[in-house]
C-alpha cells in the first residue's frame, strides 16, 4: 500500500553533488521514520542514513559528514543530500518508509516499505 518514489540518481564525478528525493504515498509519512539505503554490485544492501519523525538522524561512518538526510512532511517527500562523492558512494539507492509509527530511535529492520531504486554512479 506505501508507495515510494525516488529521483535524482545519476552519473557525476568525484567531488560532485547530488540531491536524492523520494515521494512517499500511502501511508501516515509525518510519523513514521525514513531512510535510505543502497546496494552496491555483489554487495549487500547496507543502511546510508535515516530519520525520525521527530528528525533524529542516523548515518553510516562511510557517508557521515558528507550525506544529509532531511524530510519534508507537508511534501511527503524526504531527500538525501550527497555530497563530496566518491567513487565508493556508487550503489543503487533505495528509499524505505519504517511500519511503525513514533520510533524514538532508528531501527533498520523495521523498514518495511522500499522504493524502486535509483542508480548513482560516481566516476573518478
Amino acid at each position: 500500500q506505501v508507495q515510494l518514489v525516488e529521483s535524482g540518481g545519476g552519473l557525476v564525478q568525484a567531488g560532485d553533488s547530488l540531491r536524492l528525493s523520494c515521494a512517499a504515498s500511502g501511508g501516515p509519512f509525518s510519523s513514521v521514520a525514513m531512510g535510505w539505503f543502497r546496494q552496491a554490485p555483489g554487495k549487500e544492501r547496507e543502511f546510508v542514513a535515516g530519520i525520525t519523525w521527530s528528525r533524529n538522524t542516523y548515518y553510516s561512518d562511510s557517508v557521515k559528514g558528507r550525506f544529509t538526510i532531511s524530510r519534508d512532511n507537508a511534501k511527503n517527500t524526504v531527500f538525501l543530500q550527497m555530497s563530496s562523492l566518491k567513487p565508493d558512494d556508487t550503489a543503487v539507492y533505495y528509499c524505505a518508509q519504517d511500519r511503525v509509527t513514533f520510533r524514538s530511535v532508528l531501527v533498520p529492520a523495521g523498514f518495511g516499505s522500499w522504493g524502486q531504486g535509483t542508480q548513482v554512479t560516481v566516476s573518478s
